[in-house]
């Protein structure tokens, strides 16, 4: 059974940074298409950055190109997803995501078709 165990959520001012990780386990963590999605209150879920983690596109929101930055450790079985300059409008609940897939074109990218979601942590920013 795969689990995903986000941390590294928090509040910050405007401006701010912070890193989230994802850490997998009850499987081998290179096999899967994996990143980030999130949601605000009264906002429908929205895709932020994904990827293989054996290779190929990252794919990042248009919101949050420039600003934030999908990586991972593989030997810590660990998907990283560091958020600078962060504005208002970054805050929701981000969650990390999961699909089994031997190839990244099979990847499904900002759409939501992921099979694993962790529990989700709540990012605040503050103007």
């Amino acid at each position: 059974q795969v689990q995903l165990v986000e941390s590294g959520g928090g509040s910050v001012q405007a401006g701010g940074s912070l890193r989230l990780s994802c850490e997998v386990s009850g499987a081998n963590f290179s096999p899967y298409c994996m990143g980030w999605f999130r949601q605000a209150p009264g906002k429908e879920r929205e895709g932020v950055a994904t990827r293989h983690i054996n290779g190929g596109t990252t794919f990042y929101a248009d919101s949050v190109k420039g600003r934030f930055t999908l990586s991972h450790i593989n030997a810590k079985n660990t998907l990283y997803l560091q958020m600078d300059s962060l504005k208002p409008e970054d805050t929701a609940v981000y969650y990390c995501v999961a699909r089994h897939e031997w190839y990244a074109r099979n990847c499904p990218g900002l759409r939501p078709d992921y099979d694993y979601w962790g529990q989700g942590t709540q990012v605040t920013v503050s103007s």
